[in-house]
């Protein structure tokens, strides 16, 4: 085994006292072509996210749509019961179609349903850190009070921990933030030779 290294350094959470490592594990690629289905190989799958694990990673960025369901089930079957020092950042606002589409699911039920997705496919009864993903190929204005106000319920009624935004504008995250405290913002880095997911 490669010995542990922290790469970039350790960053806290806004307002809180979980602290990361600036490199973890993004777990999209866990389920099969496309994000679509198991795995070819499931075993190895598994073997990935121990291994990550076990190289010193200490948070998982995933989605019940990815799979979907998939990539969950995969991190619970490999690390659960979960290392106390895991953080596990998932988001919900898309949901997949029975022709392996992704399309938005942002309405309060939809994320309530997408909420209780991930709590069952990991295997926990409240989720670390959930990332409202506004639709769309980059940020775009437009209010995201009644979707962000429903996480915030969820997060009073003990089913979320800490809030985040994913693939949103300045502006929503100062909306975000009269609502409820926002830990994290997971937006695309785009430069003028292309962009890093």
């Amino acid at each position: 085994m490669i010995a542990q290294v922290n790469l970039g350094g350790s960053f806290t959470l806004a307002g809180t006292s979980v602290t990361l490592k600036r490199i973890g594990y993004g777990a999209m690629q866990l389920a099969g072509s496309g994000v679509w289905g198991p795995p070819r190989d499931m075993d190895a799958a598994v073997a990935v996210v121990r291994e990550a694990i076990a190289l010193g990673i200490n948070h998982i960025d995933t989605s019940d749509f990815y799979g979907p369901h998939i990539t969950n089930q995969i991190i619970r079957q490999a690390l659960h019961p979960y290392p106390e020092n895991l953080t596990i950042v998932t988001k919900v606002g898309a949901v997949r179609g029975a022709d392996a589409s992704w399309n938005p699911a942002q309405s309060p039920t939809e994320l309530r349903q997408a909420v209780h997705d991930n709590l069952s496919n990991l295997g926990v009864d409240v989720l670390h850190v959930v990332n409202l993903r506004r639709w769309g190929d980059g940020p775009s204005e437009g209010s995201i009070a009644e979707q962000f106000t429903a996480l915030a319920e969820m997060q009073q009624q003990g089913l979320i921990r800490h809030l985040g935004l994913s693939n949103v504008t300045a502006a929503q995250v100062e909306e975000a933030r009269a609502i409820a405290p926002v830990v994290c913002v997971q937006n695309q880095y785009r430069t003028h030779l292309g962009s890093i997911k």
